[in-house]
């Protein structure tokens, strides 16, 4: 086969796809760009594929005819052949939040046969798309030097500067030292009004499997819904700093809280959801595979004593439990990107709920499980998309079924 990397041709950029790139077409193929908005003309330089490929992937090298939408990148290691971790430095705000309701509403047209217009909101705290990341994760190099992965690749590129990663981020000084024999770094700052001045903490991860806490506590201490929540510095807690509120607020809109409501808040993690909707309703399970993040939840709401927090799988425990007659009124997901899948979905409608409040971090996994609830009779009320990761192609979004 012959390779067609390093190739270069002049084409007109396409629509935007899920993942990060526009699609364009030479001589009858789609090629998948990076660094390249709607409507462009760009030169771009084949990345991926051959001649007998379906499709390549590419760089825009040269712009020729730019889109209103393009800015100059905030960094340095962004642009083509460089670092993997943002996809759209070379956007303006408003562009990219368009962008990622375009591929919302992409996805759900394609994969659930909705059309619906959506807009991503903009939250709190990170006008310019900025030092909004309280949790990176940055991998050592040969040198020893921390840094980010160049875009589908496992090259290293070391880093002097990141900058989406929040101020406490980089105060750590990760950059500024080598960490012979490591593998990643991972640095976490505290979330929240009342925690401001707690320290940031720095975790090696060596590449026997070994960890070493190198600076601040093990445990960070987060700061939403009037409440202190502990998380693993390796564990999980939403990166943005107004995601945790904003998340809770959406939820606790949707869900509108009964006191005699039961809840069950599957993928629960440290029990951010569970803990923050506990005292307008009358009881809550909170459901979580993760042993660590369950242990987490328990030291979290060991004060409300209207919570039970249980360690299972939770495709197992709805199979266990959702034949019960005394069901939930609200249910409230968390899935990892995969999306719930067709059986923990078809498990949620039959125990009946008044309400399912969806928490999805990837269009296209909660564009399928749309047309999952659809089918058993859940329909999808609301939408609402939050622009919690600025620079990327991810997003948050809160979906809301109610029974038809």
């Amino acid at each position: 086969m012959s390779s067609l990397v390093g190739q270069q041709f002049e084409v007109v950029v396409g629509a935007v796809a899920h993942g990060g790139f526009c699609v364009a077409r030479h001589e009858g193929r789609a090629i998948f760009v990076r660094h390249s908005l709607p409507g462009e003309k760009v030169v771009v330089e084949i990345t991926e594929g051959d001649v007998d490929s379906r499709y390549l992937r590419a760089d825009a090298v040269k712009v020729v005819q730019a889109s209103p939408d393009r800015v100059d990148s905030r960094c340095s290691v962004a642009g083509p052949g460089g670092c993997g971790g943002c996809d759209w430095q070379h956007v303006s705000m408003d562009g990219q939040r368009r962008l990622k309701a375009s591929v919302i509403e992409e996805q759900l047209k394609r994969l659930a046969g909705l059309d619906r217009r959506i807009e991503v909101l903009e939250v709190p705290g990170s006008p310019d798309g900025l030092h909004w990341r309280t949790r990176m994760k940055f991998t050592v190099d040969a040198d020893a030097r921390a840094g980010l992965r160049r875009s589908r690749s496992h090259e290293v590129i070391a880093l002097d500067d990141c900058p989406i990663s929040h101020p406490k981020v980089l105060e750590a000084g990760i950059f500024e030292t080598t960490w012979p024999g490591a593998e990643a770094i991972v640095v976490a700052a505290p979330t929240g009004p009342t925690v401001e001045t707690n320290e940031t903490s720095v975790l090696v991860e060596y590449t026997n499997g070994q960890k070493f806490q190198a600076l601040g506590p093990a445990t960070l201490v987060n700061d939403a819904a009037g409440r202190l929540w502990r998380s693993r510095v390796d564990g999980f807690w939403q990166v943005h700093p107004a995601a945790a509120q904003t998340l809770v607020d959406a939820i606790a809109k949707a869900a509108q809280p009964r006191p005699s409501d039961v809840v069950w808040d599957l993928y629960a993690g440290v029990g951010l959801f569970a803990g923050a909707l506990a005292g307008h309703v009358s009881d809550v399970v909170a459901v979580e595979t993760d042993a660590s993040a369950c242990r987490d939840a328990e030291r979290n709401l060991k004060d409300l004593k209207n919570v039970q927090v249980v360690a299972a799988r939770v495709d197992r425990w709805l199979k266990a439990n959702g034949g019960e007659l005394n069901g939930p009124d609200v249910v409230v997901l968390d899935p990892p990107r995969k999306g719930a899948g067709a059986s923990v979905v078809d498990l949620i409608s039959a125990s009946k709920p008044r309400v399912v409040v969806y928490v999805a971090c990837d269009p296209a996994a909660l564009a399928r499980d749309v047309a999952l609830f659809a089918a058993k009779g859940y329909s999808l009320q609301d939408l609402t998309a939050f622009d919690l990761f600025p620079m990327t192609h991810h997003i948050e979004c809160v979906a809301v079924f109610r029974p038809v």
